[in-house]
């Protein structure tokens, strides 16, 4: 006896159904993941960035004293313009050492990073090629990934 075709696609419409409800909400939950990841970056960063600003007028006037300072005491043995020229120098050398530094440390930053490794890790799952299951005559079969056969019953139910 023949299954009647409209219980096998309402139960292929009911799986493809589900199929498609389940990726909407993984896709969901990805882009909810992926935007409070980025709040807290943003966050965090921004926390950062403040209490650089709060600090810099205090280093820089004790700075530019100690400058001050220095060429004062090489200015004996070398002249005003060679102290200052030293000096100068020197806050050269360590600003480019500091600023290379600094790039170094936001290249290697790893913006949302959770995100990635979820999404790449959701890829891979919906990408990989699942084994073909042997189907019984007049049955829908299906395999989840540990294996396990769900088998729909003859009247569709």
């Amino acid at each position: 006896m023949h299954v009647g075709s409209e219980q096998t696609d309402r139960g292929v419409a009911a799986l493809v159904g589900r199929m498609a409800d389940g990726f909407s909400r993984l896709v969901t939950q990805h882009l909810q993941l992926a935007r409070v990841e980025l709040a807290e970056d943003a966050k965090a960063m921004g926390l950062d960035v403040a209490s650089i600003a709060v600090f810099v007028p205090f280093l820089l006037v004790g700075y530019a004293f100690i400058c001050g300072a220095l060429a004062a005491v090489l200015a004996p043995w070398t002249g005003w313009a060679g102290a200052l020229a030293i000096v100068g120098s020197a806050n050269l050398v360590g600003g480019g050492l500091g600023i290379l530094r600094a790039v170094k440390r936001m290249k290697s930053r790893q913006m949302m990073d959770d995100s990635v490794s979820e999404l790449s890790r959701s890829m891979a799952v919906l990408t990989t090629a699942q084994p073909r299951v042997a189907a019984t005559p007049g049955v829908n079969t299906l395999k989840d990934t540990t294996g396990m056969a769900f088998k729909e019953p003859r009247d569709g139910r």
